[in-house]
């Protein structure tokens, strides 16, 4: 097992941007608001495991109804670019903002808002291009980051507020976009060859 830090780079940040945690502060702090009190280390431990657990089980998934991680990889670019154009735009396509107060840190924090269908989209199309090892270390970092946010996000809100993570979200959205035409242009290429 040889870590490649370049690797472990790339794939944070675009798990950092499909995330989207920076950008999902309002929705947490109105979450918050209310149901009183968010349990940020087993959101972020919760989320953490179901994207660790779909990166070993996903592909298993995948060849159990024949379909290659490959076209699985084109198929979760175009997730992508829907998840990038939605910062971009500031449209709501995916997120489901209705609260249970008993559930909130699981339902709708850990899943669908963290781990949901773009990131576990992404975490099957990282596989394709980079080593497991690599990937697990990058989903490490950003449930550390993810729990960082969680814990600070008043505080956050507070320094950059909202107009700055309504600037952040945007310019991570517009990289998001890069990343799923380069994702798309790799693996395109990968299935008509």
């Amino acid at each position: 097992m040889e870590l490649n830090f370049k690797e472990i780079f790339t794939a944070f940040m675009i798990l950092f941007a499909v995330i989207d945690i920076v950008g999902n502060i309002p929705i947490i702090i109105d979450l918050r608001k209310k149901v009183g009190h968010i349990q940020s280390g087993k959101a972020s431990i919760i989320a953490g495991i179901i994207m660790i657990i779909f990166l070993f089980v996903g592909k298993s998934l995948l060849s159990l109804i024949g379909v290659d991680v490959n076209s699985f990889a084109v198929a979760g670019a175009f997730v992508i670019f829907f998840i990038a154009l939605e910062m971009v735009l500031g449209i709501t396509l995916y997120k489901d903002e209705e609260h249970n107060a008993v559930t909130a840190s699981v339902f709708p924090l850990a899943f669908p808002l963290m781990a949901g269908p773009g990131t576990l989209t992404t975490l099957l199309s990282l596989r394709a291009e980079f080593a497991i090892e690599n990937i697990i270390v990058a989903v490490i970092s950003n449930v550390i980051v993810i729990f960082i946010v969680l814990k600070t996000s008043a505080k956050i809100e507070r320094v950059i507020g909202a107009n700055g993570i309504m600037i952040v979200r945007k310019v991570f959205g517009v990289i998001l976009l890069a990343i799923a035409v380069k994702l798309f242009a790799h693996n395109i290429k990968a299935l008509l060859a």
